[in-house]
Order: C-alpha cells, then structure tokens, then sequence
C-alpha cells in the first residue's frame, strides 16, 4: 500500500520537474572514488588507476520511470518492429 503512495508522488514530482524544465543540480552531480589497482608497477598511467562512479538514486528512478514508459509507447505503437 506504501508503495502506491510512494510511485503516485514520484510521477508527480517527475512531471513537475520535466514540464518545468527544472533539473536540480544535485541530478547532475556524481561523487567519483578513484582507486589504486594492486600490482602496477608504475601509478603516474592512468590504466594504474580504477574509477567508481555514484549517481544519485533519485535520478536512476526516475531514468527507470522514464524508460519504462518509452517501452511501453514503443511496444503500444509497434514502433521497432
């Protein structure tokens, strides 16, 4: 039952943002942990080096929202096929 509210007020949200052509910045902002590999003889290269990338969850579902109702046009439409 939770979970009906929660979708119902992330749609909300997700139209307000997309009709507006508000994005906020933290949408845009990723946090990169950048780490040694073991066992590289030289860490002055690049390929010595692992990033990890963090995006903020809000913004991956949304993405997930968004794609699934581009799924649903395409396959409604047959637009692939």
């Amino acid at each position: 039952m939770v979970i009906l509210i929660i979708i119902k007020d992330l749609a909300e949200a997700a139209s307000y943002y997309f009709i507006s052509g508000i994005i906020l910045k933290s949408f845009k902002e990723f946090i990169i942990i950048v780490l040694r590999k073991k066992g590289k003889k030289d860490y002055f290269l690049l390929g010595s080096y692992k990033l990890i990338t963090f995006k903020n969850t809000l913004v991956k579902v949304l993405e997930k929202y968004i794609v699934n109702i581009i799924l649903k046009a395409v396959e409604k439409y047959r637009l692939f096929f």
